[in-house]
């Protein structure tokens, strides 16, 4: 506990909005890498994978910051909006490099979007989250009271449906797409209340 305690001290002291600045630090970096060539020979399928598993990384962490505190008395809600916002930037510009760098083509880019599943999916989980980027701001809050909080629980299944795009997306059932659905279930799993009745009675 006294580690936690300092981490929450240190936290106290530290503003959110740097988060900002250093978030723009990666996309200029792997978009650099891929001016280069250093994304390998196909470097805009590069971008645009690197681009979505950092949005998902950071939109995991956003997940994650509920459960501890519950769990752990780590207290780094302060952060979950910027977080939040990153995690959405990032999942904009990975939707960006596959618009306007890959497909391209208006036309084909509706019938990927009908017609590949994991397209499907992915384009609805982001639909869930442009509202709750809109409303990331003490305005929205204010004015729709209690009906934000309603909102944003739309967060929980635009991220799981972000995750299982990522399962779909690659080749194969390889370990780490599926290692990120399995920790976006578990954190989701935190969040489910047991009915009185099959909670533990107190001792």
């Amino acid at each position: 506990m006294a580690l936690v305690d300092a981490v929450n001290k240190v936290a106290r002291r530290i503003p959110a909005w740097p988060l900002y600045i250093v978030a723009i630090i990666p996309p200029v970096v792997m978009f650099y890498w891929a001016v280069t060539g250093r994304l390998g020979v196909d470097p805009v399928k590069s971008l645009e994978h690197e681009m979505g598993e950092l949005g998902l990384k950071v939109l995991i962490a956003t997940l994650a910051i509920t459960p501890l505190r519950k769990f752990a008395g780590l207290n780094l809600i302060k952060f979950r909006r910027a977080l939040g916002l990153i995690g959405f930037a990032y999942i904009f510009l990975h939707l960006l490099v596959w618009l306007v760098l890959d497909v391209q083509i208006v036309s084909q880019i509706i019938k990927d979007i009908l017609k590949r599943p994991y397209i499907t999916i992915g384009m609805a989980g982001f639909v869930m989250m442009l509202p709750l980027a809109v409303t990331s701001n003490n305005w929205s809050i204010r004015k729709l009271g209690s009906k934000w909080r309603g909102l944003h629980k739309l967060f929980y299944p635009a991220i799981l449906l972000g995750a299982v795009h990522f399962v779909m997306l690659v080749k194969g059932w390889q370990v780490e797409p599926l290692v990120y659905l399995a920790i976006v279930v578990a954190l989701l799993a935190t969040r489910v209340k047991m009915p009185k009745r099959l909670r533990p009675a107190a001792s």
